[in-house]
């Protein structure tokens, strides 16, 4: 990991210097920027996004870590004594830091293997309906009638489409969160 002050991040940006701080930031896991305004912050967010091409997380607990959460590709607002606005800014609200763990190690692994089944139970339903339509048509002999009347077709696609997303949504748990907690590298494994 790379601690860097505001002081530090002046002389950078002022002095030409970001394509050496972004060498040193291809060897590190994580950048931490304390002590700097909320300028520097989202510069420092947006230099990496932009240059390095790579997914960017920002944690902020106060009003001038705003920028720095909107400059990001994921933002997290930590609620707290300074007010609410990183809360109202961000991507996901928590009100300690120490349940960051747990939002990204468990909720994150249920959301990424729920999203995962439901593009490919998405990909199954309309599959079966576009071959059922194109079977139809040599039945028909091309002649576009329709076959299912209109009613039937919102009520395919309310419980068809609607309704599993929700069942998964509030059911479907791979794996336990204590499970999750204890081997970290099972998020690694979900991707």
């Amino acid at each position: 990991g790379l601690v860097i002050d505001g002081q530090t991040l002046n002389i950078i940006f002022q002095g030409g210097l970001e394509k050496k701080f972004l060498e040193l930031t291809r060897h590190c896991r994580s950048v931490l920027c304390c002590r700097s305004t909320p300028l520097q912050k989202s510069m420092v967010v947006k230099l990496i996004r932009r240059q390095l091409k790579v997914m960017t997380l920002s944690i902020g607990d106060g009003a001038n870590d705003v920028s720095m959460i909107q400059a990001a590709d994921v933002g997290i607002g930590i609620s707290g004594q300074e007010g609410m606005q990183a809360v109202m800014a961000s991507d996901f609200a928590i009100s300690r830091f120490k349940h960051l763990k747990k939002l990204l190690l468990v909720h994150g692994h249920w959301c990424y293997a729920r999203l995962a089944r439901m593009v490919i139970y998405f990909f199954y339903k309309n599959v079966c309906y576009v071959n059922l339509l194109f079977w139809y048509q040599f039945f028909c002999g091309f002649s576009g009638s329709t076959m299912i009347d209109y009613w039937q077709m919102i009520f395919f696609n309310l419980f068809f489409t609607s309704m599993p997303p929700l069942l998964f949504g509030v059911l479907d748990r791979d794996v336990s969160a204590e499970t999750l907690l204890g081997l970290p590298e099972l998020y690694k494994n979900g991707q």
